[in-house]
């Protein structure tokens, strides 16, 4: 049987991307790469062999073919993660859906002004009152979901879950952006960036 296929953009560019791998990655899941540089004529030439709405990431599987972030880790939580993907008690798995579905949804504001960009140097970043906003809301949801379901470990809800998959781009975004976050914000941010999936995602940013 052929490995499951992930087509994505560049690391250090494409957060959308970062989600899916990130938990395959966790989860031991083996498959292919097929990475298209964003914006560029490679991209357009190839992406329609591979997506149907012209977009990365979109995974490719025994003549499935899934895209969009949050449907590709459903799909692999069913297919590949044993259902480990989402808390095995309801009330948290529900709660861990519906963060998801907020991040996956929402925070224009924080996606504008603080860009996926792994290779950016600079200073910190002052964001706006609407960024604001969204960047508090995060840490709303990240502290209540680790002190009603996160004790039992260092993730949003305790062990690695498809939620944590959603967020690490927010937390890289936090840390190249130089945003102040409270204590236990910080510590989850730092927990999501020692993972060694996201090492590895980092030093081919970095290659690249």
């Amino acid at each position: 049987m052929a490995l499951p296929v992930l087509v994505m953009g560049e690391k250090y560019k494409s957060s959308w991307s970062l989600r899916p791998w990130l938990a395959l990655k966790h989860f031991d899941v083996a498959f292919d790469e097929v990475l298209l540089p964003l914006f560029t004529p490679q991209y357009h030439e190839q992406i329609g062999r591979w997506s149907p709405t012209g977009q990365v990431p979109v995974l490719h599987h025994d003549g499935v073919v899934v895209w969009d972030s949050l449907a590709i880790l459903e799909y692999a939580n069913e297919t590949f993660f044993g259902q480990r993907g989402w808390p095995s008690h309801a009330a948290a798995r529900a709660h861990a859906r519906a963060i998801s579905a907020e991040m996956h949804s929402g925070f224009a504001a924080l996606r504008r002004e603080l860009s996926f960009d792994l290779h950016r140097r600079g200073p910190a970043l002052t964001p706006g009152e609407d960024a604001a906003r969204d960047i508090a809301r995060v840490q709303r949801m990240w502290r209540e979901a680790r002190t009603r379901y996160g004790r039992g470990g260092e993730f949003l809800f305790g062990e690695f879950s498809i939620a944590d998959a959603m967020y690490a781009p927010v937390a890289l975004r936090f840390l190249t952006y130089g945003i102040a976050l409270d204590p236990g914000c910080a510590a989850y941010v730092r927990t999501i960036d020692a993972m060694p999936a996201v090492r590895a995602w980092r030093a081919a940013a970095e290659a690249e």
